[in-house]
């Protein structure tokens, strides 16, 4: 096996780029339930039970990070989808404790705010927010981007670059998520889905919003193996968690070169959700801590 970095992937040579691929995908699995795109997950009982049918038959994933999380915390879900960590999570983190999903695919998001009063009503309190965003971009908040074209649309260069420079100007002075702001940020099986040119940016995002004592807790897809060209080159197997899932020797590393001071493998699954051209797809959940555990 190779020693690249890991963010060293190669991007899909197909004309649909992960992103779109990802998108077109999640954007028919809010409509249809689409059983290829989540492997088998046994959730601690009690946290299931309150919420609304169609968000547990839409929500997609490959793990359990909200058993790990705490009351009165403030968590980030990257990839929230249909919401169901999220609403798990508030019940989690309780009335005192705070939920951010973000998501890009507007018809997920749409999914998931549907039943927020409905959910406040049966918690008897409501801490839990969505908002559109890129996981590998929590500063730009993409409702403002997409108030600012509504009224300065691109149709040239000078356009491009003022737009560009209000971005800028948005993280800066907007951020949608502030640095040091978030004691857990997780996740379920979406950072393999992000495009290879942005999972360094994906991990730096990820460790600087989390306080100086803050941790990480992600479930995703690992492979004992790099994905071949075919298997590269193919958007349903980006969209499916596959091309792009994270080499479990390299996986680690990703957080430890984004700052992280330790790592810690908290499940893993024995047999492997898909073998594919040889090769092994499991999932993990994986613990990555901003700074170094305190005894006790």
């Amino acid at each position: 096996m190779s020693t690249s970095s890991c963010c060293g992937s190669t991007a899909p040579s197909s004309a649909a780029t992960p992103e779109q691929a990802v998108l077109e995908r999640y954007k028919a699995g809010a409509q249809v339930f689409e059983p290829t795109l989540c492997c088998a997950v046994e959730y601690t009982p009690g946290v299931v039970e309150n919420l609304p049918a169609e968000i547990i038959e839409k929500d997609y994933g490959c793990g359990d990070p909200t058993r790990y999380v705490y009351p009165g915390e403030r968590v980030v879900d990257l990839g929230s989808g249909a919401g169901k960590n999220c609403y798990i999570l508030a019940q989690r983190v309780g009335a005192e404790g705070a939920v951010i999903g973000i998501d890009f695919n507007d018809e997920m998001l749409a999914l998931s705010r549907k039943y927020q009063g409905e959910m406040a009503e049966k918690l008897g309190y409501k801490n839990v927010e969505f908002y559109k965003a890129k996981i590998q971009d929590l500063a730009l908040d993409l409702s403002l981007v997409a108030e600012y074209l509504h009224t300065h649309p691109i149709a040239s260069l000078e356009d491009w670059w003022n737009f560009e420079a209000t971005c800028d100007r948005f993280r800066q002075e907007r951020p949608l998520i502030p640095s040091n702001s978030i004691d857990v940020v997780v996740s379920n099986c979406v950072l393999n889905l992000v495009q290879p040119r942005d999972k360094k940016q994906l991990f730096t995002e990820i460790y600087r919003i989390l306080k100086p004592g803050g941790r990480a807790i992600i479930s995703d897809i690992v492979s004992d193996g790099d994905p071949t060209p075919e298997m590269i080159a193919d958007p349903n197997l980006w969209s499916g968690c596959i091309s792009g899932a994270f080499r479990e020797d390299q996986f680690p590393r990703c957080f430890t070169e984004a700052g992280f001071a330790q790592t810690e493998v908290l499940v893993r699954q024995s047999e492997p959700w898909q073998v594919i051209q040889g090769i092994e797809f499991r999932s993990i959940t994986l613990r990555a801590d901003k700074q170094p555990r305190r005894c006790c």
